[in-house]
């Protein structure tokens, strides 16, 4: 049963959209206060969050915001009566999946909350994780116990290759070949180099190394 949260401080509004959607079968907590939403949602794994722009303590868009510099990708839709082209620019650009405009038809409400579900059904099909380490390769983002990690281009390639093919040793050569075309050959430590920054991001043993075989995450040498 999909679990929602929803930051809405009107009085009336809050209540009918939380009423609305535990009829629709979903699990729904109600927040007043950005703060309180920012760390429940922090606690409390969600599939949908639905934020109220202006919500008292911390808006919509610092709670938004704070959750993607995190790494949390989790479906946010925007509710609020801010309705202004900048003003939903702004919700998206801050990491929103969706924009709803005041008065909400709860109706619709509910139908775009089921096209989040579904692209997270979905999405998820694209997710993977080893350990700590979870990859998101359409997204191309790597994060560590749910915190986002910067990685170069090069990097991802390699740590997208090395978790699609986990508890399996990929070579040198196979892993030379996920960077470069026929037409570019690989410097002759890129590899190397690659692996060595990531192991300094994720963990020394995150990835592990066999001669002769290559290199491992998600298994152990015997």
């Amino acid at each position: 049963m999909p679990r929602l949260l929803v930051a809405e401080d009107d009085a009336d509004l809050g209540p009918a959209i939380k009423q609305s959607l535990e009829l629709d079968g979903y699990v729904v907590d109600l927040y007043v206060r950005g703060d309180d939403a920012l760390a429940a949602a922090a606690v409390t794994k969600y599939d949908v969050l639905l934020l109220d722009i202006g919500l008292p303590q911390m808006t919509g868009l610092d709670v938004l915001s704070h959750l993607r510099n995190t790494g949390d990708a989790t479906p946010v839709i925007i509710v609020t009566a801010f309705d202004r082209k900048r003003q939903r620019i702004d919700g998206l650009d801050a990491g929103a999946d969706d924009y709803v405009v005041k008065p909400v038809d709860l109706e619709e409400l509910a139908a775009r909350i089921r096209a989040q579900l579904r692209r997270q059904d979905r999405r998820q099909s694209d997710i993977a994780s080893v350990g700590d380490v979870t990859i998101d390769f359409t997204g191309q983002v790597a994060s560590l116990n749910g915190t986002r990690v910067s990685l170069t281009a090069k990097e991802f390639r390699i740590l997208a290759l090395l978790v699609r093919r986990a508890r399996r040793f990929v070579s040198k050569t196979d892993l030379e070949g996920e960077l470069y075309d026929q037409e570019h050959w690989a410097e002759s430590n890129t590899v190397e180099v690659a692996i060595s920054s990531l192991r300094r991001k994720f963990g020394r043993d995150f990835i592990r190394t066999a001669r002769g075989l290559g290199y491992m995450v998600g298994g152990k040498i015997s």
